[in-house]
């Protein structure tokens, strides 16, 4: 899994799609309220991008529910995206999320919460990818990567 975050509007999109073959690709975007669960019978492409990650937190946020059954239902939903990846060698899951960790805290309590529970989420994620790359202004920087990474 190859895990790309930076700020909003610094260049992720443009980024991903310079860097995949794009007519080859499933774009899912929580942008244009695309689900973000796996479709069981749909035939899926080689490359998956899955974009605004926290967007797609933010609809699970329910304060009534403790941070780590948030934080693992969220995990639940991308998990059947991460076996799809491992099945198969020749398949690439990409996954896109905004940086919300600067700035100011916010004063609402939904709020911090949906801050705290993305960051704990692509803490999970970057442990489990095989690459990692940070988008600022357009420029890449590369923060992990293995020995099965791009």
């Amino acid at each position: 899994m190859h895990f790309v975050t930076g700020g909003a509007f610094n260049g992720k999109r443009k980024w991903v799609k310079n860097n995949y073959v794009m007519d080859q690709t499933l774009w899912l975007t929580a942008y244009a309220a695309d689900a973000l669960t796996k479709p069981s019978d749909a035939v899926i492409p080689s490359t998956v991008v899955l974009e605004g990650l926290e967007r797609w937190i933010q609809t699970q946020i329910d304060s009534a529910l403790v941070s780590d059954t948030l934080r693992q239902n969220v995990m639940n939903r991308i998990e059947p995206w991460l076996a799809w990846e491992e099945a198969d060698s020749y398949r690439q899951l990409v996954i896109i999320g905004t940086d919300m960790s600067k700035g100011i805290v916010p004063v609402d309590q939904q709020d911090r919460l949906w801050r705290d529970i993305t960051g704990w989420i692509y803490q999970d994620l970057v442990k489990r990818s095989e690459r990692a790359d940070v988008i600022w202004y357009g420029v890449e920087q590369t923060i992990k990567t293995s020995e099965k990474g791009r």
